[in-house]
């Protein structure tokens, strides 16, 4: 079987340094070998309430970032959902095969849910067409943080049952959660993951923060009372945090790390952190103020009609499979 990588992101918020190590790092990687098809979800951007100048305007913005970042459009695909209709139909066949039961059970929704005064039915439901975005493409590998576990899970679920039904349809996809990464953390609550909602902003590193900003953010990042420079999530959480952040974008393994630093403070490395996290991000944000709308839009472009290409011939098989008239 060939492999087939899915990634989906939302436009919404603004990304941050967990984004990019925990997912779009590893999509880079990915463009190696097989097909890899990247998608910035504007449907579930929609789950809750946005403005729409500000959804078009993060939906180019992710488009920049991904190429920023090392996606090749000339061997990936990019593309927006919504400019492929395939995503919906096949969500709405999806919602069909799936329970409340197993709906009320997704932990993102109890997260994303709580406190809140209007809770869409689409914010429920999203991970149906979750499930739909990745089964169109015979997708083999879903690159997600830790958080999202659970929503592929249940898309191979729901795979496996629609095989089970109607014949072999689907190619049941695994997750891929990279060993280290996968959930990078707050930078005040190290216990909690890094996000683009926190209402504290030194919590989050973004993409598009300037240098400066984000080096006092490492400066004044949570850790411990202790002063041993040792990977141990359990109980040195804040340090730990950091050691993985180093340790992805300088390309070491955590043992390489622990040792680089034996005998140093936590000042030392977390001035070390700073400078790490500092030269990536403005090689990053150089390359991505290159990037015009124009150029963007067009990239896009090419991206859905190639998406459609192959999502297409697998929505009319499922078509036929459930009944559907031709």
């Amino acid at each position: 079987m060939d492999k087939v990588v899915f990634s989906g992101i939302q436009p919404s918020g603004n990304l941050h340094l967990g984004n990019y190590i925990g997912v779009i790092m590893q999509c880079v990687k990915s463009q190696k070998d097989g097909l890899n098809i990247f998608c910035i979800v504007d449907f579930h951007a929609i789950t809750v309430p946005r403005k729409p100048e500000e959804l078009r305007e993060k939906t180019l913005e992710i488009a920049k970032i991904f190429v920023a970042s090392g996606i090749d459009p000339e061997k990936s695909i990019l593309f927006v959902q919504s400019h492929n209709p395939d995503h919906a139909n096949l969500g709405w066949i999806m919602n069909c095969f799936v329970s409340m039961g197993q709906m009320s059970r997704m932990t993102q929704f109890k997260e994303k849910s709580e406190g809140k005064k209007f809770v869409s039915v689409g914010l429920f439901d999203y991970p149906a067409l979750m499930a739909a975005d990745i089964l169109l493409y015979g997708t083999t590998e879903v690159p997600v943080g830790e958080d999202q576990r659970q929503h592929v899970e249940l898309t191979r679920d729901l795979a496996e049952k629609f095989n089970s039904m109607f014949g072999e349809t689907f190619v049941v996809p695994k997750p891929v959660i990279p060993e280290t990464g996968g959930r990078v953390k707050s930078l005040v609550d190290p216990t909690k993951k890094m996000s683009k909602s926190d209402d504290n902003s030194n919590a989050t590193i973004y993409l598009l923060d300037e240098v400066e900003v984000a080096k006092k953010k490492i400066m004044s990042a949570t850790t411990d009372s202790g002063n041993e420079l040792r990977y141990d999530i359990e109980r040195k959480s804040g340090i730990s945090n950091l050691i993985e952040i180093y340790s992805q974008l300088a390309g070491k393994d955590i043992e390489e790390v622990e040792k680089e630093f034996e005998g140093k403070n936590y000042k030392e490395f977390k001035e070390s952190v700073a400078e790490e996290v500092a030269s990536f991000l403005t090689e990053f944000q150089e390359k991505y103020n290159r990037i015009s709308d124009e150029e963007i839009m067009e990239i896009l472009e090419k991206g859905s009609k190639k998406s459609y290409d192959i999502s297409h011939p697998k929505l009319l098989e499922v078509f036929g499979k459930v009944g559907f008239l031709k």
